[in-house]
């Protein structure tokens, strides 16, 4: 039994509050059930703020039928549009244009528009009924100008929670109901209790997805202790104030079109796209420095994987491009995005578009320093360009040229491209028993290779070289630079972090690896993390659980443990036997795997043993290979590139790995920046450490929604250098490398279905 008393309180604590902040009471009663629509407030902001207009439709419709002839054709026009492109471009009911909400003008100047927007009226009406064909209620729902865009549900805390208010979304409310249609009345829905905020914009039943609206605390999710009144007092204290709210309407809520899918032959149905708290935070923290101070500093915002980076950067570009300071002169004449995710350019163009309903305000820059500076002199707002194509020294040589101008430049993931570390093996190799000529062969070959990995360390990655030139140029007061990344390097934190509180240079803005886990927008790579030598302990485990065949176990685990751990093949076959007995059928059988390698040569010889033993055991039906590095090698007297033995285009590699291949082998391409949801497997036989060794375990944390979990077998590592790797970017890391039952099961599942010449060897 519920709490009504404290629930009610909590109902009232949040109308008095919003009552005292330009928001009006609304009544049940007032709400229209066939239209979803509280038509009182409606009518009185349309004939206060646009009554020539009003006139209009009375002549058309006649004095008795001009409300319904109004509402007819606004119910059409979402139908046809969505709530959200009306409530920001109004519609036509010729010879009428009505506007359903004014928006907030970037400078004072023009006063005919701060005077319309302050008509805007926000009302708050409780238990609220909403339907003729039950008596079904909800706690409160909120609107502007008489337009349904929140609801909310409230629970106690005590003996109800959040979770019964997301239950009671998923059981209890209809989508059939215009109120809760998508797109066409409300657009977020609340779920809401003393501690914790979710939200979702789309109902669908027990299918409905919900996420945290939370602050975060300590790192990680929830929310703090808010000594004044409950933790959750942030919605209705700063996100529901009339500037704030009206600001999201406008600038953050807004459509993903959705991607087409090659495998299913369907485009993804559209989704309303609400920021996350700390998207918003982040936005709103950033404008408001950039608003006080000016151009000429430099911000560095620590977002983890899963944080949403695009849209946080598209909605601060959009910001940014039109951010007026207090005299009301605008403080940016154009903002620069420097990316490598090809796909950003497309969403930001659509996003702002969105926005702004401007066809190119969005210019992408590929060939050179004269392009840039064609779009700058063009008044391009926003420009996007990849270091790849055009580097950064000659950018900033290019924006020096355009004097009495300030920029914003925004860094997108300033994450390594290029690296590479000599660990040479001679010692254990040379330790193995193997004839002269085998050795001098060997010798021959880490020669290759460690020429190989020492020119690759000659290649700065893209971190590294913005960090050299901002060291060389210092902060210039026409430039302002925001930095994005989920881990930056100390060099990264000493030239872009703030440090006015003390004398360690930090994020200005932190959403923690910790807390993107725990909110469960990525998985933990490190909870089934597990090193080479780990395995080792599975044979004493079996031994002791009665269950298992003894003699099967130990033998074959034996031959699976007792190998050297740097010959390719004896490795290439425990991956392959790991992937077909474990990993394929994750995800529904969808499931993929990565191997690290520690060189473009390494990755080649790991690509062919791979092709050998998938021939040799009749599994070609079941896997298929890829493989991924830069330029050309030579292989056993022959040049050859990644696009030769893939036989695709390097371009094509991320989608046909999505929808026909199980394994992709890498050498430093694809260890950062990649997301594929479907990858749940790694395999590593390369030294990582730092941040380098985040990036690259991190490629697997994606989410999915048949994904429960990923798996990674280290044969290089060691646990302490991983967990240090992971210390300053996910607070209180833990790495489970004890040998649990999880694992004996699926080691236990791969040997029953092992080969049947192993068994035949066994029962000898």
């Amino acid at each position: 039994m519920s709490n009504p008393t404290h629930e009610i309180n909590l109902e009232k604590e949040i109308q008095e509050y919003l009552l005292n902040k330009d928001w009006v009471e609304g009544k049940s009663s007032d709400y229209n059930t066939n239209w979803a629509i509280d038509t009182v407030k409606l009518f009185e902001f349309i004939k206060d703020t646009q009554t020539s207009e009003w006139q209009k439709i009375i002549q058309k419709y006649g004095e008795t039928k001009a409300e319904e002839g109004f509402l007819k054709r606004l119910n059409k026009e979402i139908s046809n549009k969505g709530m959200l492109k009306v409530l920001r471009e109004g519609f036509v009911d010729a010879p009428a244009k009505f506007r359903i909400m004014y928006i907030k003008p970037a400078s004072t100047m023009n006063q005919t528009d701060i005077k319309n927007y302050e008509k805007n009226k926000l009302s708050i009406t409780r238990q609220l009924y909403y339907s003729d064909r039950n008596k079904n209620s909800i706690d409160i729902v909120l609107f502007i100008n008489g337009m349904p865009f929140a609801t909310i549900e409230l629970k106690n805390g005590f003996n109800q929670k959040v979770e019964d208010a997301i239950n009671q979304y998923k059981q209890d409310r209809d989508p059939i109901e215009l109120l809760f249609n998508n797109n066409e009345r409300a657009l977020v829905h609340f779920a809401v209790d003393p501690d914790e905020i979710y939200m979702t914009t789309k109902l669908n039943g027990d299918k409905t997805y919900f996420l945290p609206f939370n602050k975060g605390d300590n790192h990680g999710k929830g929310n703090p202790i808010n000594p004044k009144g409950s933790k959750t007092s942030y919605l209705w204290e700063d996100i529901l104030q009339k500037d704030s709210i009206i600001d999201i309407l406008h600038r953050f809520i807004h459509i993903d079109e959705g991607k087409y899918s090659k495998k299913t032959k369907n485009k993804e149905e559209k989704r309303i796209i609400f920021p996350r708290y700390h998207q918003l935070d982040v936005v709103r923290k950033l404008i408001n420095d950039v608003k006080h101070k000016c151009s000429g500093d430099n911000y560095l915002i620590q977002h983890s994987a899963g944080s949403g980076k695009s849209n946080s950067i598209a909605w601060l570009a959009h910001h940014l491009q039109n951010l007026h300071n207090n005299n009301d002169k605008i403080i940016f004449n154009s903002v620069i995005v420097i990316t490598d995710r090809r796909v950003l350019d497309t969403q930001l163009q659509d996003t702002i578009y969105q926005f702004d309903h401007v066809d190119g305000v969005v210019e992408k820059i590929e060939n050179n320093a004269k392009q840039l500076e064609n779009a700058l002199i063009a008044g391009k707002k926003i420009i996007i360009t990849t270091l790849q194509k055009f580097p950064f020294i000659d950018m900033l040589a290019t924006l020096k040229k355009v004097e009495g101008k300030c920029f914003a430049i925004i860094i997108d993931e300033a994450h390594s491209s290029q690296a590479g570390e000599s660990h040479t093996k001679m010692k254990a190799i040379l330790g193995t028993g193997k004839s002269e000529k085998e050795i001098d062969e060997i010798l021959k070959q880490i020669a290759q290779q460690e020429n190989e990995e020492e020119a690759q360390q000659e290649k700065k990655d893209v971190e590294a070289r913005i960090n050299e030139e901002m060291s060389k140029q210092g902060k210039l007061k026409n430039l302002s630079f925001f930095a994005f990344t989920a881990t930056p390097k100390p060099r990264t934190l000493e030239i872009f972090g703030v440090n006015e509180e003390s004398d360690i240079p930090h994020a200005f803005h932190t959403y923690s690896m910790k807390q993107a886990i725990e909110e469960g927008f990525i998985l933990d790579v490190l909870k089934h993390y597990k090193t080479y030598q780990t395995y080792f302990k599975l044979s004493k485990k079996i031994a002791e659980n009665p269950e298992y065949n003894k003699k099967l176990a130990n033998k074959t685990l034996f031959k699976y443990i007792n190998i050297h751990p740097y010959n390719i093949s004896q490795k290439t076959e425990i991956m392959i036997e790991y992937f077909r007995t474990v990993t394929r059928h994750k995800i529904a059988n969808e499931a993929k795997a990565m191997l690290v390698t520690s060189s473009r040569l390494h990755a080649v010889r790991y690509y062919y043993a791979f092709q050998k033993y998938i021939k040799d055991n009749n599994c070609e039906d079941e896997l298929k290979i890829l493989v991924a590095f830069s330029g050309e090698i030579e292989h056993e007297g022959s040049k050859v590139t990644e696009a030769k033995i893939n036989k695709i285009k390097e371009s094509e590699v991320p989608q046909k790995f999505h929808d026909e291949f199980q394994i992709l082998i890498v050498a430093e391409k694809y260890q950062t920046g990649f997301d594929e949801p479907l990858l749940h497997t790694m395999f590593v036989d390369k030294r990582l450490a730092g941040v380098k060794a985040v990036q690259t375990l991190s490629r697997i944390n994606r989410i999915h929604s048949l994904k429960e979990d990923t798996f990674i077998l280290d044969f290089v590592n060691d646990v302490e250098t991983i967990r240090e790797s992971f210390e300053p970017y996910y607070t209180a890391t833990e790495i489970d490398e004890t040998t649990d039952l999880n694992i004996v099961y699926d080691i236990k599942y791969e040997l029953e279905n092992y080969h049947i010449y192993l068994q035949s060897e066994i029962d000898n």
